[in-house]
């Protein structure tokens, strides 16, 4: 019999699995990954750098998504804010991936020279170098805490009997349906604000 046209397995088709296991169960296994696609679990291995490799895949995979041409806007704000919300997008669509990959360090190349770019937007912008991480950390927060919010259930307060917490009752009907897109605007202008007046202090200093 001669060779299969498509190669039983390749970084892209693991990248894939993994991703499909973690978007089920939040989490993955080498032997899982080698089970859905048929192979020994030591093939798997042949392909990637152990479990650490198989996350920074995922991490590529997902930040693939982001669209970093927003880090070519201007004013700086602008900027950040329209790679903030291509991020949330792009991490909303498998929200069970972010605490993995917020636990393990970032070594992906790609993803690396991402943060170059947004390091570099804020240091062209007028940032202090020493508070240039934590301004990226900060929004990080508000970004993967806002796609963690758009996965959840959408009635997240369950009143059995709305005369016990009228005004709660009240507020949540108030919210409406884009309860979640409402909260990202506001937690987003609020870091955009508190970041302007940051700047400006710093070049008082």
């Amino acid at each position: 019999m001669g060779r299969p046209r498509t190669p039983l397995l390749d970084r892209e088709r693991i990248t894939t699995t993994a991703l499909e296991l973690v978007d089920e169960q939040g989490e993955f296994s080498v032997p899982q990954i080698a089970r859905r696609l048929g192979v020994q679990t030591g093939s798997v291995y042949h392909h990637v750098d152990g479990r650490d490799g198989i996350v920074e895949l995922l991490r590529e995979r997902v930040a693939r998504s982001i669209d970093i041409t927003t880090l070519d806007a201007r004013p700086w704000d602008a900027a950040l804010a329209g790679w903030a919300r291509a991020y949330r997008a792009a991490f909303a669509a498998h929200p069970k991936a972010i605490p993995l990959l917020m636990t393990n360090p970032v070594r992906a190349p790609r993803v690396l020279q991402q943060y170059e770019r947004a390091v570099t937007l804020l240091q062209s912008a007028g940032f202090p170098t020493a508070e240039v991480m934590p301004v990226l950390v900060a929004l990080e927060n508000v970004v993967l805490g806002s796609a963690l919010d758009l996965a959840a259930p959408e009635a997240m307060w369950e009143i059995a009997d709305a005369s016990a917490t009228p005004r709660l009752a009240e507020a949540l009907d108030a919210a409406g349906p884009h309860r979640a897109d409402l909260a990202f605007d506001l937690a987003l202008e609020a870091f955009l604000a508190h970041a302007r007046r940051r700047l400006e202090e710093c070049r008082e200093e």
